[in-house]
């Protein structure tokens, strides 16, 4: 059952590395047309602007995340804790790095990496749009600016829902002039809340390497 649920989780987070393509109608309508053949109207994404907020707090790696995992990308590390995750170089997603599970649960996680730098602003909006190209549905519920280790990060939970599975994204987005890093961890909506410690744990393990 683990190993169904994962392959439907890997369907829906390719969805962020797959590019969208935009065309204009015979009336000068913007639409957005997706990789199975259906479009929407590029009004129908629209989302007011506003501020997003910073988070006061500042968050360091946990204690127990002692093993640093490096990307061959970019300058960026994760630490982690071997004991409770396991990880291997992407299989599912070609566009992916690594990919992490929970050993004890059905969380999974997901580092994106390219070496293009990217606002974090623009970086939002590449997320959701791409993201809908599984999920048509899918929203930003929350997000917020952090400082993890040192680093200016965006925090997004997306929710949505894909082959009638109500799924939740949770995750970093950072980018330096090196490249970018997308490293999401993602779950059912159901069981977020009880993973949510276990998701900060491993996002806090985000570093920059000199």
């Amino acid at each position: 059952m683990k190993r169904i649920t994962f392959l439907v989780f890997c369907l829906m987070i390719a969805g962020f590395s797959q590019a969208q393509q935009r065309a204009v109608t015979e009336t000068g309508d913007e639409v957005i047309l997706f990789e199975d053949g259906t479009w929407q109207y590029q009004d129908e994404d629209y989302q007011e602007e506003k501020e997003i907020p910073t988070n006061p707090t500042e968050f360091k790696k946990d204690k127990k995340s002692t093993f640093l995992l490096k990307s061959n990308r970019f300058n960026v590390g994760i630490y982690l804790n071997p004991k409770v995750w396991s990880f291997k170089k992407a299989t599912d997603n070609p566009d992916a790095e690594y990919q992490f599970q929970l050993k004890d649960g059905d969380l999974y996680g997901m580092v994106i990496t390219e070496k293009v730098e990217i606002p974090l602003e623009t970086l939002k909006t590449i997320a959701l749009e791409n993201g809908k190209a599984a999920a048509p549905d899918l929203k930003i519920v929350k997000e917020e600016y952090r400082t993890v280790n040192g680093l200016k990060v965006l925090l997004l939970q997306m929710n949505g829902t894909t082959q009638g599975i109500k799924f939740s994204y949770y995750g970093y987005y950072y980018s330096n002039t090196n490249g970018t890093i997308q490293f999401m961890t993602y779950t059912s909506q159901n069981l977020l809340d009880s993973y949510r410690a276990e998701c900060d744990k491993l996002l806090n393990g985000l570093v920059e390497i000199n």
